[in-house]
């Protein structure tokens, strides 16, 4: 009787159950293989996401593009025993600057949804200031005027607020200097002040922001803008220095630096616009020197940031209208998000850039 061996088969099905377990684990190291892949796939776009959203999210830090306040142009005392005086002109995000009588400037200074506690010391009105409250759809803030803006207050329909003592404003009766120096103002007390006034902003801002840095330097015909000098008259220079690190310009006026009253920190600024148009002395009869300015119109000049110059064309049509800044192609003007000053220089004068 023959018997019958078992082992050749038993070896078969221990081959054959190895062989299903490798099948299985190359299975299983392969899933969580294509598990993790995918994971790492879903992580990614999740960090994509998440990039994308931190990049929509990014606002304008010197103005809020949502917001319909209409902001205060305040007039500034600039003679050379004021200006020492000057306070919170760094809160402003747009500040003008004109020839004014006997060589001397003054400043417009824009605030929009601040509380600068302290701002002035506060001046009297000029009429052809009106045309860039008016380009801003400002509430005109001052303390006197001349006979022409007194007349253009009504014709043109100029929302103001006059400061007074103890109202919508005080004296610092403890700056050694004449009392026409000394009259200040801040947000909480003007907006006291309103009355009636239109609140509401019903234009758009007058610049054309950009959230990221412009490279300036790719702008065709862009020159190095490390040093900015601009003169008023033989009284009045107002010159400004790039700071490489912080990407801002240093303000200077009459080669001494620019301080603020309060924090006694050279005041700064991101953007620098500058252009010429004429003036000349009125014949109003008082003979006080009183200028006016042939400012409705078009021209050149140059804007100025991140430590260069490009040149651009200017054009106004009116005294109520934005001024409209372009590229020499033509294209609107983009600046950098931040704070500007508009530097229009009597014609010429002395411009220098380097």
């Amino acid at each position: 009787m023959k018997k019958i061996r078992l082992g050749g088969n038993k070896k078969k099905k221990i081959l054959i159950i190895s062989i299903i377990i490798g099948i299985l684990l190359i299975v299983g190291i392969a899933l969580i293989i294509v598990k993790m892949n995918s994971g790492e796939t879903l992580k990614n776009n999740n960090d994509k996401k998440e990039t994308e959203q931190v990049e929509e999210q990014k606002e304008l830090q010197i103005v809020d593009v949502d917001s319909k306040s209409r902001p205060y142009a305040i007039m500034i005392n600039n003679i050379s025993v004021a200006r020492k005086l000057q306070s919170g002109l760094q809160d402003a995000f747009i500040i003008y600057e004109l020839i004014a009588e006997g060589g001397i400037t003054r400043y417009m200074a824009l605030f929009m949804d601040q509380n600068t506690e302290r701002i002035g010391s506060i001046r009297s009105a000029r009429h052809y200031y009106l045309d860039y409250a008016l380009e801003n759809d400002a509430i005109y803030v001052h303390h006197g005027q001349s006979p022409q803006a007194k007349r253009d207050f009504s014709k043109l329909g100029i929302d103001r607020i006059e400061v007074a003592e103890g109202k919508t404003g005080w004296r610092d009766k403890k700056l050694n200097v004449s009392t026409e120096h000394t009259l200040f103002t801040n947000i909480d007390m003007l907006t006291s002040g309103l009355g009636n006034i239109r609140t509401e902003r019903n234009q758009d801002l007058l610049l054309n922001y950009s959230v990221e840095e412009i490279d300036m330097a790719s702008i065709p015909n862009a020159t190095k803008a490390d040093k900015v000098s601009i003169k008023y008259s033989s009284s009045t220079t107002s010159s400004y220095e790039y700071d490489s690190e912080n990407k801002v310009y240093k303000r200077y006026v009459n080669n001494d630096e620019h301080t603020d009253y309060v924090t006694k920190e050279q005041y700064t600024f991101k953007n620098i616009i500058t252009y010429q148009v004429n003036n000349y002395t009125l014949n109003d009869g008082e003979n006080k020197g009183r200028q006016e300015l042939e400012n409705i119109g078009s021209g050149t000049g140059y804007y100025i940031s991140n430590g260069y110059s490009i040149p651009i064309k200017w054009e106004k049509e009116s005294r109520s209208s934005q001024t409209k800044y372009y590229y020499e192609n033509g294209e609107e003007l983009i600046v950098n998000d931040g704070n500007t000053f508009i530097q229009i220089q009597p014609k010429g004068q002395k411009l220098e850039i380097g």
